[in-house]
C-alpha cells in the first residue's frame, strides 16, 4: 500500500476515469460528487485542543503565557500544528512557552481553512485573557490596551506597524463600551433576556509573494493588464481597476484584467491573505513605469486629454511594460519559483522587521432566559490592514470573516460516528451554518494607516485576520451575559442550561 492517503487516491482515480471516459466518447464529461462524499474526501479544519495558562505579576500585567496545543492529524498528513505564530506576538508578554503536537488518527488529511491556526488559537488565548481580566477586576478592553506590543519577542525586530490598540479604542467608542456594566448577568431586558458584551483581539501574519505584471496602454482607448493572482470574490479586479484609473486616468470601460491565467502571467498560490499586498505594489509599479515612458515621450510638453489621447497625439500605438515585484528582503530566485509554479511567499518575519495585520471585535449577544438560545444582534469590527485600497471590498471581506466566525462559535461542528469513524452530519441539512436570520448588524471600520516597511502601497492582508478573534468575542459576551465560561466551540444551548 502506498503512502498516499485513501481520499487522495480516490479523487485521483475518479479524475482518471472521467478523463478516460471523455477520451472514449469525444465529449466533455462532468464529474459530480455528492456532498456526503465531499465531507469524507476533502480536507477540513481539524479538531484541536488548547491548554492556556496565564500568570500575572503584582503590577496586574501578564507576566507569562504557557500554551500547549495539539490537533487531529491523518496517519501521513502534513498539516502543521502551527498555533503560536500570532498568539506569541499579539500582546507584549515577556515570557511565552508554547508546544504543539499531532494526534494521528484514521481520517483524511486536515487542511487550510480561513485563518487556519489563528482562529482557534485566538479563541483560546482571548478567552483566557478575558478570564484573567475578570480575576484581576480589570476592564477587558483596558487590560488589553495595557499590553501594547511594538517588538517581536522572538526575533527582537520591531513590528512594522501595530495599531491593535487603535482598533480596540475605536471599537470601544463605536460600540458604546463605556455603558457596559462589569458583573456577569448584570445587563438584562425587561423580558428577562440576558445581554452580554464581549471583546477580543486578533492578529494574522502579513505575508507577501513575488509578483509579475504586464501592462499595455493603447492609443485606441484600450488597457490590458496581466498579473499574478486570482479573483474568487475578494475584490482583486476592483482594486486593480481603481488603481489604474487613479494613477493613469485610463478608460475603465476598455480595461481588460487578465488574472488566474497561466498563459499570460505566472500565478501564485492564492492563500494566506497575500494577494492584495502583493498585487497592489506590482500594479502601482507598472503604472509608474508607464508614466515614466510617457513623460519621456512628451519631453516636457503638456498635451490635452487622457493618456490614450496623448498617445494619439505623439503617434504611438501603445506603451507596454513588464515589471516584477519582490517582498522585503526576498531573493530574485523567488521569481524563478513563481514562474515554475512554486511557492514564492515571504513573511511575517522579514530581514529587519516583523509584520502582522490586526483586528478588534466587539460582540453583543442576547441569551433567551428559558431556551438559552444565543443570538448576535450586532458586531463592531475595527481592522488594521495598513492602507485600505478599496474600502467597499475590504468591508465585505470583514463581514464575511465575522459571519464565518459566528458559525464556528455557535453552529458548526462535524459529528463523528463512534462505530466507524465517519462523519454523521455530512450534508447542509445537518451541518448547520450561519444564515441570514443568524446575522445581525456588522459594523466595519479601518484604521487605514499605511505600513511604512512592508511594501510601497503600505497595504497588509485582510481576508484571514477578519475572522480571527471574533469567536472569542462571542464566548466572552456569553460569559458576560450568563456567568458561564464556555471553553469550546461551538457553544450549544446545553452548555448554558
Amino acid at each position: 500500500m502506498s503512502g498516499v492517503p485513501l481520499a487522495r487516491r480516490a479523487r485521483s482515480s475518479a479524475r482518471r476515469r472521467s478523463s478516460r471516459a471523455a477520451m472514449l466518447i469525444g465529449r466533455p464529461v462532468k464529474l459530480v460528487l455528492p456532498r456526503g462524499q465531499i465531507f469524507h474526501n476533502a480536507t477540513f479544519r481539524p479538531l484541536s485542543r488548547h491548554h492556556v495558562t496565564l500568570g500575572s505579576g503584582a503590577d496586574g500585567r501578564i507576566a507569562a503565557i504557557r500554551y500547549d496545543a495539539d490537533h487531529q492529524q491523518s496517519r501521513k498528513g502534513q498539516f502543521p500544528p502551527s498555533y503560536h505564530e500570532s498568539t506569541s506576538r499579539t500582546y507584549s508578554v515577556a515570557n511565552y512557552d508554547g508546544t504543539t503536537a499531532n494526534v494521528r488518527l484514521d481520517t483524511q488529511d486536515p487542511g487550510y481553512m480561513r485563518a487556519p491556526h489563528p482562529h482557534p488559537a485566538h479563541f483560546a488565548l482571548e478567552s483566557a485573557i478575558d478570564e484573567l481580566a475578570y480575576k484581576l477586576g480589570k476592564d477587558p478592553v483596558a487590560f488589553r490596551l495595557a499590553h501594547e506590543n511594538t517588538t517581536d519577542p522572538i526575533s527582537g525586530h520591531p513590528i512594522s506597524s501595530c495599531f491593535l490598540n487603535d482598533c480596540l479604542a475605536e471599537g470601544a467608542r463605536r460600540f458604546g463600551w463605556d455603558r457596559r456594566t462589569m458583573p456577569p448577568g448584570s445587563m438584562t431586558f425587561a423580558n428577562g433576556t440576558l445581554v452580554g458584551w464581549g471583546v477580543a483581539g486578533g492578529a494574522y501574519p502579513a505575508n507577501m509573494t513575488a509578483a509579475i505584471a504586464t501592462l499595455c496602454i493603447g492609443a485606441d482607448g484600450s488597457t490590458r493588464i496581466a498579473v499574478t493572482g486570482h479573483e474568487f470574490g475578494q475584490g482583486i479586479r476592483t482594486v486593480i481597476a481603481q488603481l489604474l484609473v487613479r494613477d493613469l486616468g485610463i478608460d475603465p470601460a476598455r480595461l481588460e484584467i487578465a488574472i488566474g491565467d497561466t498563459s499570460v502571467a505566472p500565478q501564485h498560490t492564492t492563500a494566506g491573505s497575500w494577494g492584495t499586498a502583493s498585487l497592489v505594489p506590482a500594479v502601482e509599479k507598472a503604472a509608474a513605469a508607464i508614466k515614466a515612458q510617457l513623460a519621456e515621450l512628451l519631453a516636457g510638453r503638456t498635451l490635452p486629454g487622457n493618456i490614450h489621447r496623448q498617445l494619439v497625439a505623439v503617434r504611438r500605438p501603445f506603451l507596454q511594460v513588464e515589471i516584477s515585484n519582490l517582498g522585503p528582503g526576498q531573493e530574485p530566485a523567488a521569481l524563478d519559483r513563481l514562474r515554475a509554479g512554486g511557492n514564492a511567499k515571504i513573511g511575517p518575519d522579514y530581514p529587519t522587521f516583523t509584520s502582522f495585520s490586526y483586528i478588534a471585535h466587539f460582540v453583543e449577544v442576547h441569551v433567551e432566559p428559558r431556551t438559552r438560545r444565543v443570538r448576535v444582534p450586532r458586531v463592531v469590527s475595527i481592522a488594521d490592514c495598513g492602507r485600505v485600497v478599496s474600502p467597499r471590498t475590504a468591508a465585505s471581506q470583514v463581514r464575511g470573516g465575522v459571519t464565518m466566525a459566528l458559525g464556528s462559535a455557535l453552529r458548526e461542528a462535524t459529528e463523528v460516528d463512534p462505530r466507524y469513524g465517519g462523519w454523521l452530519n455530512d450534508d447542509l441539512a445537518d451541518y448547520v451554518v450561519s444564515v441570514n436570520a443568524d446575522i445581525g448588524d456588522i459594523e466595519v471600520a479601518f484604521i487605514d494607516r499605511p505600513d511604512p516597511l512592508l511594501n510601497r502601497a503600505g497595504s497588509k492582508g485582510l481576508g484571514e485576520v477578519s475572522m480571527v478573534g471574533a469567536a472569542g468575542a462571542v464566548a466572552n459576551a456569553v460569559y458576560h451575559a450568563t456567568g458561564r465560561r464556555v471553553r469550546k466551540m461551538p457553544i450549544r444551548i446545553d452548555d448554558l442550561l
